[in-house]
C-alpha cells in the first residue's frame, strides 16, 4: 500500500509497540503531528519544553523497559533535546528522538530553523540518521529501535527532512515486535573460558565483595544476582545507578560505594581480596584515587560493553555479555562460600559507622525516611542532582530495580521533574516522587504545567535550603567558605508557583508537618509540590574529597 512519510512513521511506531510519545510541535514536524492527530492509540504528552520531553522519554524508558520516544521540530526544537539525549547516553537509556528538519531543497542554505542536529548529537548517541528520501524511512525507524535496545542500550536520533514526511511511497507492514524487558544480548556468545577463569578467582577468595552497578538494573538481574550472592556469601555494595538490583534491606548489603558511600562499603572494598564487579563502569565518583582502589583485590568485571574493561581500572579478568545471562551461567561454577568472619567484620564496621542525621528538625535524610515509611518502601523515587540526590540514595532503602530514577553519569540539574512524568506514565499505579533541590527545581519547574494539563499526579518534594547545596558544600570544604553565586535567598514562593501552574502546593517547616502534607498530596490524585524548608548548613556525609582514596572517609561524628 502507498502511504506518505508521516503515515509510515506512525505505522512504524505502532509496530514497535509505542503507546506514549513526549514532544512539542513546530513547523517542520507539522505533517507528523497532523497524522498523529488521527491515532488515539498513541498518547502524546505535550511538554512545556523539549528538554522536558527528552527527560520524560528517558524516565518512561527506565520505568517501562521499553524504548522511550520524543518528538521535536527543527532548529531550537531539536537543540533543546540535546541535554536529555546526553543524559540518556551517559546512563545507557534506550530513547529514540525523532526530529524533523527543513525540506531537502533548503538544506545547507542557513534556512529558517535549519540545524545539523545529526552532527550535533553524534558524540552523544549510539547512532543517528538523517532521512531525506521517504523510501528510506521505514527501514531507518525500525533500525533505530533495534540499535537503541541492542547490547548496551542508548539513545538514537532520527532526523527527517520535511519533504520526506509528505512524499508517498510503497509501505509493507512488518509483524509487531514485542519490545523486550531487558536489552538484546550481544551477538557474541559468553565465553566458557572466561567464565571458568572468573569462577576460579572467585572461589579462591577469602574476603570477597560484590560490587553492583547500573548494568544489573538494566538487565533485570536481581534474582540471579541474589542467587550468586547467597551462594558466595559475600557482602554487597552498589553504585548510585545500581540501587535496587540487590535489596537494600538485606543483611549482606553494606550501602553505596564511593565519594558519598558508607564507611562500611568503602572500607570493605579497600580491604577485600576479590572484587566481583557486576555491571559497573568504575566512575570517578566511585573509585576516588584509581591507584588506590581495591589495591589488595583481584578484580573480576562482568559487563555487556567491552569498551568499559580496563578503561578506568585494570582488572584481572572479565566476562562480556548480558549481566543476567552471565550470572545464570556463572553461579553454578561458584562453590558454596563460608566467609562468616569477613562478613562479621564488615557488619561490625557498618554498626560502628551508621548513617545518621539530626533528630530534632526537618532534614533531607528525615524526609527520605518518611517517604519510605509512608509508602511502605514502594514509591518510585526520581531525583535531581546534588545533595537531594545523595540523600535519596543514602536514606531510602531500595528493595527492587527500577525504583530509583536519577541522572548518574551526566548529573543533569532539571532532569527529575520531566523524568517523573515519564515514570508515572509507565507506572500509573505507583506513587512517583521527584526529590529536588531548590536550584534544580528552578531549572525546569515549567513542567508542572505539563503535569497539571496532562493530569499526571507526580509529587514534587523540594529540599529548599536556599542555596545550590552541593556546590555550596564544596565551597565550604574546599574553597575557604567563599560562597560565590550559590546563595538563593530571594522572594520566590514555590507554593504560589505550584498553584499558578495548576498543582497543589504545601509548605513544610517542621518535621511533624511533612507526613500530613505528603499523605494529602497522595490522596488528592493531583500533581503536588511540597516545599520543605531546610537549614542551608546541612551537608551530605560521609564525603571522600575528590581524587582521594575511598578509604579516606570523613568521620560523621566529627562533621555533624
Amino acid at each position: 500500500m502507498k502511504l506518505n512519510g508521516s503515515q509510515i512513521l506512525i505505522e512504524c511506531l505502532k509496530e514497535q509497540g509505542v503507546d506514549t510519545v513526549f514532544g512539542y510541535p513546530g513547523g517542520a514536524i507539522l505533517n507528523v503531528y497532523d497524522e498523529l492527530y488521527k491515532h488515539h492509540e498513541i498518547r502524546h504528552i505535550l511538554t512545556s519544553h523539549e528538554q522536558g520531553a527528552a527527560h520524560a522519554a528517558d524516565g518512561y524508558a527506565r520505568a517501562s523497559g521499553k524504548v522511550g520516544v520524543c518528538f521535536a521540530t527543527s532548529g531550537p526544537g531539536a537543540t533543546n533535546l540535546v541535554t536529555g539525549i546526553a543524559t540518556a547516553y551517559m546512563d545507557s537509556v534506550p530513547v529514540v528522538a525523532i526530529t524533523c528538519n527543513v525540506g531537502i531543497s533548503l538544506l545547507g542554505k542557513d534556512s529558517f530553523q535549519e540545524i545539523d542536529i545529526q552532527g550535533i548529537t553524534m558524540p552523544i548517541t549510539k547512532h543517528n540518521f538523517i532521512v531525506k528520501d521517504v523510501k528510506d524511512l521505514a527501514k531507518t525507524i525500525r533500525r533505530a529501535f533495534y540499535i537503541a535496545k541492542e547490547g548496551r542500550p542508548g539513545p538514537v536520533l532520527v532526523d527527517i527532512t520535511k519533504n520526506a514526511t509528505a512524499e508517498v511511497c510503497e509501505f509493507s507492514p512488518a509483524h509487531p515486535q514485542d519490545t523486550p524487558k531487558r536489552p538484546v544480548p550481544l551477538i557474541n556468545p559468553i565465553g566458557d573460558a572466561d567464565l571458568k577463569k572468573a569462577a576460579d578467582l572467585i572461589n579462591a577468595a577469602q574476603k570477597p565483595v560484590v560490587f553492583v552497578g547500573g548494568g544489573a538494573v538494566i538487565s533485570n538481574a536481581q534474582k540471579e544476582l541474589k542467587n550468586l550472592v547467597y551462594r558466595l556469601q559475600a557482602p554487597v555494595c552498589d553504585t548510585l545507578m545500581g540501587k535496587g538490583a540487590f535489596d537494600g534491606n538485606d543483611p549482606l548489603y553494606l550501602g553505596m560505594l564511593g565519594m558519598h558511600g558508607t564507611k562500611a562499603s568503602n572500607l570493605a572494598v579497600s580491604g577485600c581480596d576479590l572484587l566481583l564487579v557486576v555491571g559497573s563502569r568504575f566512575s570517578d565518583r566511585v573509585i576516588g584515587n584509581p591507584k588506590m582502589f581495591a589495591k589488595n583485590a583481584k578484580i573480576v568485571q562482568l559487563d555487556i560493553d567491552p569498551a568499559e574493561v580496563n578503561k578506568n581500572i585494570k582488572v584481572d579478568t572479565c566476562v562480556i555479555g548480558d549481566i543476567r545471562e552471565i550470572l545464570i551461567r556463572l553461579t553454578p561454577l561458584i562453590g558454596k562460600g563460608d566467609h562468616a568472619e569477613w562478613i562479621a567484620r564488615c557488619e561490625e564496621i557498618a554498626k560502628k559507622y551508621p548513617l545518621h542525621y539530626y533528630q530534632d528538625r526537618l532534614t533531607g535524610p528525615y524526609i527520605m525516611r518518611e517517604i519510605e515509611r509512608l509508602t511502605d518502601d514502594d514509591a518510585r523515587i526520581v531525583t535531581e542532582v546534588g545533595q537531594n540526590q545523595m540523600w535519596a540514595a543514602q536514606y531510602y532503602r531500595y528493595k527492587e530495580p527500577h525504583q530509583l530514577f536519577t541522572s548518574g553519569g551526566l548529573g543533569t540539574m532539571g532532569y527529575g521533574l520531566g523524568a517523573s512524568l515519564g515514570v508515572k506514565c509507565a507506572m500509573p499505579d505507583k506513587v512517583v516522587v521527584n526529590v529536588a533541590g531548590d536550584g534544580c527545581f528552578r531549572m525546569n519547574m515549567n513542567e508542572l504545567a505539563t503535569a497539571s494539563r496532562a493530569d499526571i499526579p507526580v509529587i514534587e518534594v523540594i529540599m529548599n535550603n536556599h542555596v545550590l547545596g552541593m556546590v555550596h558544600q564544596w565551597q565550604q570544604l574546599f574553597y575557604g567558605e567563599r560562597y560565590s553565586q550559590t546563595i538563593l535567598k530571594d522572594e520566590v514562593d514555590y507554593v504560589k508557583v505550584a498553584e499558578a501552574l495548576g498543582c497543589l502546593g504545601f509548605r513544610v517547616t517542621k518535621r511533624e508537618e511533612f507526613a500530613p502534607a505528603f499523605e494529602k498530596a497522595v490522596r488528592s490524585g493531583r500533581p503536588a509540590v511540597i516545599d520543605c524548608v531546610l537549614e542551608e548548613t546541612d551537608n551530605v556525609y560521609p564525603m571522600v574529597p575528590p581524587g582521594k582514596p575511598i578509604s579516606e572517609v570523613f568521620d560523621q561524628d566529627d562533621q555533624q
